[in-house]
Protein backbone atom coordinates (compact mmCIF):
# COMPACT_ATOMS: atom_id res chain seq x y z
CA UNK A 1 0.00 0.00 0.00
CA UNK A 2 1.10 3.64 -0.25
CA UNK A 3 1.54 5.46 2.39
CA UNK A 4 2.84 9.06 1.38
CA UNK A 5 0.48 10.98 3.02
CA UNK A 6 -0.16 8.39 5.76
CA UNK A 7 0.84 11.43 8.71
CA UNK A 8 -0.80 14.09 7.17
CA UNK A 9 -4.03 15.71 8.16
CA UNK A 10 -4.88 16.65 4.67
CA UNK A 11 -5.42 15.30 1.42
CA UNK A 12 -2.34 13.77 -0.72
CA UNK A 13 -1.06 17.00 -2.52
CA UNK A 14 -1.93 19.64 0.49
CA UNK A 15 0.93 22.17 1.10
CA UNK A 16 2.56 22.24 4.38
CA UNK A 17 1.23 25.52 5.14
CA UNK A 18 -2.72 23.29 4.97
CA UNK A 19 -1.53 21.79 7.88
CA UNK A 20 -3.19 22.50 11.30
CA UNK A 21 -1.23 22.99 14.25
CA UNK A 22 -3.85 21.18 17.10
CA UNK A 23 -2.79 18.30 19.19
CA UNK A 24 -3.55 14.55 18.18
CA UNK A 25 -4.42 11.31 20.05
CA UNK A 26 -1.77 9.39 18.72
CA UNK A 27 -4.19 6.21 19.52
CA UNK A 28 -7.05 7.49 17.64
CA UNK A 29 -4.78 7.90 14.55
CA UNK A 30 -3.10 5.45 12.17
CA UNK A 31 0.22 4.25 13.19
CA UNK A 32 3.05 6.59 13.02
CA UNK A 33 0.26 9.99 12.41
CA UNK A 34 2.35 11.15 15.54
CA UNK A 35 5.05 12.22 13.56
CA UNK A 36 3.01 15.27 11.82
CA UNK A 37 3.51 17.45 14.84
CA UNK A 38 4.73 17.74 18.18
CA UNK A 39 7.30 16.98 19.83
CA UNK A 40 9.68 13.80 19.64
CA UNK A 41 12.57 12.19 21.22
CA UNK A 42 14.97 11.65 18.95
CA UNK A 43 16.94 8.31 18.28
CA UNK A 44 20.46 8.29 20.10
CA UNK A 45 22.43 5.39 19.68
CA UNK A 46 23.43 3.31 23.30
CA UNK A 47 21.17 5.90 25.09
CA UNK A 48 17.29 5.86 23.76
CA UNK A 49 16.88 2.52 24.85
CA UNK A 50 13.48 0.53 25.53
CA UNK A 51 12.72 2.45 28.89
CA UNK A 52 13.84 5.98 28.52
CA UNK A 53 11.32 5.67 25.43
CA UNK A 54 8.26 4.34 28.07
CA UNK A 55 9.28 7.21 30.30
CA UNK A 56 9.00 9.79 27.85
CA UNK A 57 6.47 8.57 25.98
CA UNK A 58 3.93 7.85 29.59
CA UNK A 59 4.98 11.44 30.55
CA UNK A 60 3.13 12.82 27.57
CA UNK A 61 6.15 12.94 24.68
CA UNK A 62 4.45 12.73 21.39
CA UNK A 63 6.35 9.95 20.11
CA UNK A 64 9.73 8.17 20.37
CA UNK A 65 12.30 6.42 18.53
CA UNK A 66 14.60 3.35 19.02
CA UNK A 67 18.26 3.67 19.01
CA UNK A 68 20.18 3.20 16.15
CA UNK A 69 19.86 -0.53 15.06
CA UNK A 70 21.91 -2.32 12.12
CA UNK A 71 20.03 -3.88 10.05
CA UNK A 72 21.89 -6.59 8.97
CA UNK A 73 22.81 -7.63 12.96
CA UNK A 74 18.90 -7.19 13.65
CA UNK A 75 18.21 -9.56 10.48
CA UNK A 76 20.76 -12.23 12.06
CA UNK A 77 19.39 -12.49 15.54
CA UNK A 78 22.00 -10.66 16.92
CA UNK A 79 20.84 -10.01 20.84
CA UNK A 80 22.22 -6.76 21.14
CA UNK A 81 20.71 -5.41 18.07
CA UNK A 82 17.02 -7.19 18.98
CA UNK A 83 17.39 -5.48 22.03
CA UNK A 84 17.91 -1.94 21.06
CA UNK A 85 14.96 -2.81 19.14
CA UNK A 86 12.76 -3.46 21.53
CA UNK A 87 9.45 -1.66 21.56
CA UNK A 88 6.84 -3.89 24.34
CA UNK A 89 4.88 -0.77 25.97
CA UNK A 90 5.96 2.29 23.99
CA UNK A 91 3.26 3.28 21.21
CA UNK A 92 3.91 4.19 18.33
CA UNK A 93 6.71 1.91 18.11
CA UNK A 94 9.27 3.46 15.94
CA UNK A 95 12.56 1.79 14.96
CA UNK A 96 15.58 3.03 13.18
CA UNK A 97 17.59 0.68 11.27
CA UNK A 98 21.09 1.94 9.81
CA UNK A 99 22.86 0.09 6.79
CA UNK A 100 24.34 0.33 3.40
CA UNK A 101 23.18 -2.77 1.71
CA UNK A 102 19.29 -3.03 0.43
CA UNK A 103 18.82 -6.96 1.09
CA UNK A 104 20.28 -6.49 4.92
CA UNK A 105 17.88 -3.07 5.03
CA UNK A 106 15.03 -4.89 3.73
CA UNK A 107 15.16 -8.40 6.28
CA UNK A 108 15.66 -6.04 9.34
CA UNK A 109 12.62 -3.91 8.06
CA UNK A 110 10.48 -7.09 7.68
CA UNK A 111 11.62 -8.66 10.79
CA UNK A 112 10.53 -5.32 12.71
CA UNK A 113 7.60 -5.24 11.22
CA UNK A 114 7.03 -8.58 12.47
CA UNK A 115 7.73 -7.53 15.68
CA UNK A 116 5.38 -5.02 16.26
CA UNK A 117 6.48 -2.31 14.86
CA UNK A 118 4.71 0.46 13.96
CA UNK A 119 7.38 2.76 11.58
CA UNK A 120 10.28 2.16 10.31
CA UNK A 121 12.97 4.68 10.29
CA UNK A 122 15.86 4.98 8.04
CA UNK A 123 19.17 5.70 9.56
CA UNK A 124 21.22 8.25 6.51
CA UNK A 125 21.91 11.00 9.31
CA UNK A 126 24.64 9.51 11.44
CA UNK A 127 28.05 11.35 11.66
CA UNK A 128 29.80 9.04 13.91
CA UNK A 129 32.70 7.55 11.84
CA UNK A 130 32.32 3.77 12.39
CA UNK A 131 29.13 4.02 10.81
CA UNK A 132 29.92 6.12 7.45
CA UNK A 133 33.26 4.36 7.32
CA UNK A 134 30.81 1.60 6.78
CA UNK A 135 29.43 3.49 4.25
CA UNK A 136 26.29 3.81 6.14
CA UNK A 137 24.54 6.64 8.08
CA UNK A 138 25.44 10.61 6.95
CA UNK A 139 27.92 8.23 4.08
CA UNK A 140 24.80 7.74 2.36
CA UNK A 141 24.49 11.40 1.76
CA UNK A 142 27.40 11.10 -0.69
CA UNK A 143 25.82 9.18 -2.79
CA UNK A 144 22.18 9.66 -3.50
CA UNK A 145 21.89 6.79 -6.02
CA UNK A 146 22.88 4.58 -3.34
CA UNK A 147 20.72 5.95 -0.43
CA UNK A 148 17.18 5.64 -3.49
CA UNK A 149 17.95 2.25 -3.82
CA UNK A 150 17.83 1.43 0.20
CA UNK A 151 14.83 3.88 0.37
CA UNK A 152 13.22 1.73 -2.03
CA UNK A 153 14.37 -1.52 -0.59
CA UNK A 154 13.41 -0.68 2.78
CA UNK A 155 9.50 1.07 1.25
CA UNK A 156 8.97 -2.32 -0.84
CA UNK A 157 9.81 -4.53 2.09
CA UNK A 158 7.07 -3.47 4.61
CA UNK A 159 3.59 -2.29 4.91
CA UNK A 160 3.74 0.18 7.64
CA UNK A 161 4.84 3.58 7.09
CA UNK A 162 8.56 4.21 6.62
CA UNK A 163 10.41 7.96 7.07
CA UNK A 164 14.35 8.90 6.92
CA UNK A 165 16.63 10.75 8.52
CA UNK A 166 19.15 12.92 7.25
CA UNK A 167 21.52 15.74 8.09
CA UNK A 168 21.54 18.68 5.25
CA UNK A 169 24.47 16.77 3.30
CA UNK A 170 27.76 15.39 3.91
CA UNK A 171 29.43 18.75 4.08
CA UNK A 172 29.17 22.21 2.97
CA UNK A 173 29.86 21.79 -0.81
CA UNK A 174 27.18 19.43 -0.85
CA UNK A 175 24.05 20.45 1.45
CA UNK A 176 21.72 18.23 -0.72
CA UNK A 177 18.91 17.63 1.92
CA UNK A 178 16.05 18.66 -0.24
CA UNK A 179 17.07 16.25 -3.21
CA UNK A 180 17.34 13.11 -0.99
CA UNK A 181 14.14 14.14 0.69
CA UNK A 182 12.20 14.39 -2.92
CA UNK A 183 13.32 10.74 -3.44
CA UNK A 184 12.02 9.74 -0.29
CA UNK A 185 8.91 11.43 -1.19
CA UNK A 186 8.54 9.76 -4.30
CA UNK A 187 9.04 6.48 -3.31
CA UNK A 188 5.83 6.67 -0.79
CA UNK A 189 7.96 7.98 2.21
CA UNK A 190 5.60 9.46 5.51
CA UNK A 191 7.75 11.85 6.51
CA UNK A 192 11.49 12.96 6.68
CA UNK A 193 13.47 14.09 9.93
CA UNK A 194 16.52 16.77 9.15
CA UNK A 195 19.39 17.63 11.63
CA UNK A 196 20.13 20.94 10.86
CA UNK A 197 23.40 20.34 10.52
CA UNK A 198 26.21 18.69 8.06
CA UNK A 199 28.09 15.56 8.80
CA UNK A 200 31.18 17.17 8.49
CA UNK A 201 30.18 19.31 11.53
CA UNK A 202 29.74 16.52 13.70
CA UNK A 203 27.74 18.88 16.58
CA UNK A 204 29.97 21.59 16.44
CA UNK A 205 28.46 25.28 16.04
CA UNK A 206 24.69 25.68 16.16
CA UNK A 207 22.29 23.44 14.14
CA UNK A 208 21.05 25.91 11.08
CA UNK A 209 17.06 25.50 11.63
CA UNK A 210 16.82 28.12 8.70
CA UNK A 211 18.83 25.73 6.20
CA UNK A 212 16.03 23.17 7.01
CA UNK A 213 13.25 25.26 5.40
CA UNK A 214 14.80 24.45 1.84
CA UNK A 215 13.97 20.80 2.56
CA UNK A 216 10.41 22.03 3.59
CA UNK A 217 9.81 23.39 0.50
CA UNK A 218 10.56 20.54 -1.50
CA UNK A 219 8.56 18.16 -0.37
CA UNK A 220 4.72 18.31 0.78
CA UNK A 221 4.61 15.17 3.41
CA UNK A 222 5.92 16.48 6.83
CA UNK A 223 9.29 17.14 7.89
CA UNK A 224 10.87 17.29 11.34
CA UNK A 225 13.15 20.02 12.53
CA UNK A 226 15.97 18.14 14.43
CA UNK A 227 19.35 20.09 16.63
CA UNK A 228 19.75 22.15 19.71
CA UNK A 229 16.37 22.30 20.32
CA UNK A 230 16.33 22.30 24.26
CA UNK A 231 13.40 24.00 25.78
CA UNK A 232 9.94 24.92 24.38
CA UNK A 233 10.86 28.40 23.44
CA UNK A 234 13.78 27.12 21.14
CA UNK A 235 10.97 24.84 19.70
CA UNK A 236 8.88 27.30 18.53
CA UNK A 237 11.98 29.06 17.53
CA UNK A 238 13.28 25.91 15.70
CA UNK A 239 9.60 25.41 13.99
CA UNK A 240 9.39 29.25 12.79
CA UNK A 241 12.89 29.01 11.27
CA UNK A 242 12.33 25.95 9.25
CA UNK A 243 8.72 25.64 8.44
CA UNK A 244 8.94 22.14 10.48
CA UNK A 245 5.94 20.54 11.73
CA UNK A 246 7.57 18.96 14.44
CA UNK A 247 10.71 19.10 16.54
CA UNK A 248 12.73 16.12 17.64
CA UNK A 249 14.84 16.29 20.42
CA UNK A 250 17.87 14.35 21.60
CA UNK A 251 20.71 15.08 23.51
CA UNK A 252 18.63 17.82 25.87
CA UNK A 253 16.33 14.88 27.19
CA UNK A 254 19.10 12.73 28.36
CA UNK A 255 19.06 13.45 32.12
CA UNK A 256 15.60 14.87 31.47
CA UNK A 257 13.31 12.95 29.83
CA UNK A 258 10.29 14.60 30.82
CA UNK A 259 11.61 17.50 28.62
CA UNK A 260 10.35 16.51 25.63
CA UNK A 261 6.61 16.20 27.18
CA UNK A 262 6.93 19.76 28.23
CA UNK A 263 7.91 20.85 24.82
CA UNK A 264 5.10 18.72 23.01
CA UNK A 265 2.47 20.50 25.35
CA UNK A 266 3.36 23.50 24.81
CA UNK A 267 3.63 24.11 21.40
CA UNK A 268 -0.43 23.39 21.38
CA UNK A 269 -0.79 25.52 24.07
CA UNK A 270 -1.01 23.63 26.79
CA UNK A 271 1.21 22.94 30.07
CA UNK A 272 2.22 19.73 31.41
CA UNK A 273 3.99 20.31 35.34
CA UNK A 274 7.24 19.25 35.68
CA UNK A 275 8.21 16.77 37.62
CA UNK A 276 8.80 17.38 41.00
CA UNK A 277 12.61 16.43 42.59
CA UNK A 278 11.05 13.30 44.50
CA UNK A 279 8.92 12.40 41.29
CA UNK A 280 12.33 12.78 39.21
CA UNK A 281 14.41 10.65 41.61
CA UNK A 282 11.63 7.71 41.20
CA UNK A 283 11.90 8.04 37.21
CA UNK A 284 15.78 8.19 37.30
CA UNK A 285 15.49 5.00 39.33
CA UNK A 286 12.63 3.29 37.34
CA UNK A 287 15.23 3.75 34.13
CA UNK A 288 18.19 2.66 36.25
CA UNK A 289 15.89 -0.84 37.16
CA UNK A 290 14.62 -0.85 33.85
CA UNK A 291 18.25 -1.03 32.30
CA UNK A 292 19.44 -4.35 34.71
CA UNK A 293 16.38 -6.20 33.87
CA UNK A 294 16.32 -5.33 29.87
CA UNK A 295 19.87 -6.12 29.78
CA UNK A 296 21.12 -7.82 32.97
CA UNK A 297 23.12 -6.40 35.76
CA UNK A 298 26.50 -6.26 34.24
CA UNK A 299 25.78 -5.06 31.11
CA UNK A 300 22.98 -2.67 32.56
CA UNK A 301 25.16 -1.28 34.60
CA UNK A 302 27.79 -0.01 31.82
CA UNK A 303 24.87 0.80 29.44
CA UNK A 304 23.32 3.33 32.35
CA UNK A 305 26.01 5.18 33.39
CA UNK A 306 25.75 7.83 31.05
CA UNK A 307 21.78 8.34 32.42
CA UNK A 308 23.42 7.95 35.97
CA UNK A 309 26.01 10.81 34.92
CA UNK A 310 23.15 13.36 33.11
CA UNK A 311 20.64 12.65 35.92
CA UNK A 312 22.87 13.33 38.98
CA UNK A 313 24.34 16.68 37.20
CA UNK A 314 21.14 18.47 35.91
CA UNK A 315 19.79 17.37 39.47
CA UNK A 316 22.70 18.79 40.90
CA UNK A 317 22.73 17.76 44.84
CA UNK A 318 25.93 15.03 44.47
CA UNK A 319 28.99 16.14 45.83
CA UNK A 320 32.17 14.59 43.30
CA UNK A 321 32.53 11.51 45.86
CA UNK A 322 29.07 10.65 46.01
CA UNK A 323 28.92 11.66 41.96
CA UNK A 324 30.98 8.58 42.01
CA UNK A 325 29.84 6.25 44.05
CA UNK A 326 26.33 6.17 41.13
CA UNK A 327 28.19 5.89 38.86
CA UNK A 328 30.41 2.98 39.89
CA UNK A 329 27.64 1.02 42.34
CA UNK A 330 25.98 -2.24 41.07
CA UNK A 331 23.45 -2.02 43.94
CA UNK A 332 19.99 -1.40 42.76
CA UNK A 333 19.40 0.03 46.09
CA UNK A 334 21.93 2.16 46.63
CA UNK A 335 21.70 4.07 43.76
CA UNK A 336 18.26 5.02 44.10
CA UNK A 337 19.30 6.37 47.24
CA UNK A 338 21.76 8.14 45.77
CA UNK A 339 19.16 9.62 42.95
CA UNK A 340 16.62 10.88 45.75
CA UNK A 341 19.96 12.31 46.75
CA UNK A 342 20.98 14.03 43.74
CA UNK A 343 17.36 15.55 43.62
CA UNK A 344 16.99 16.35 47.08
CA UNK A 345 20.47 17.72 47.98
CA UNK A 346 20.80 21.48 49.54
CA UNK A 347 22.77 22.13 46.08
CA UNK A 348 20.14 20.67 43.68
CA UNK A 349 17.90 23.44 41.47
CA UNK A 350 18.25 24.85 38.21
CA UNK A 351 21.07 27.95 39.06
CA UNK A 352 22.89 25.13 40.41
CA UNK A 353 22.52 22.94 37.87
CA UNK A 354 23.39 25.35 34.86
CA UNK A 355 26.62 26.12 37.06
CA UNK A 356 27.54 22.58 36.85
CA UNK A 357 26.65 21.72 33.24
CA UNK A 358 28.76 24.59 32.26
CA UNK A 359 31.99 23.56 34.31
CA UNK A 360 31.74 20.40 32.89
CA UNK A 361 31.39 22.10 28.81
CA UNK A 362 34.21 24.15 30.01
Amino acid sequence: MTTDHYLSAEAPGAGPAALPRKALSVESLPAGAALARGALLAPLSGVTDLHMRRIARRLGATATVSEMVAAEDFARGTEEARLRAEGEGVLPHIVQLAGCDPRWLAEGARLAEANGADVIDVNMGCPAKAVTGGQAGSALMRDLDQAERLLAAVRGAVSVPVTVKMRLGWDDATRNAPDLARRAERLGYAAVTVHGRTRQQFYTGRADWAAIRTVREAVAIPVVANGDVASLDEARACLAASGADAVMIGRAAVGRPWLVAAVAAGLVGETVAEPDAAAKAELAAEHYEGLLSLYGTRMGVRHARKHLAAYADHAGGLEAPERTRLLTTTDPAEAARLLRRAFAGPAAGPESQAARLALRAA
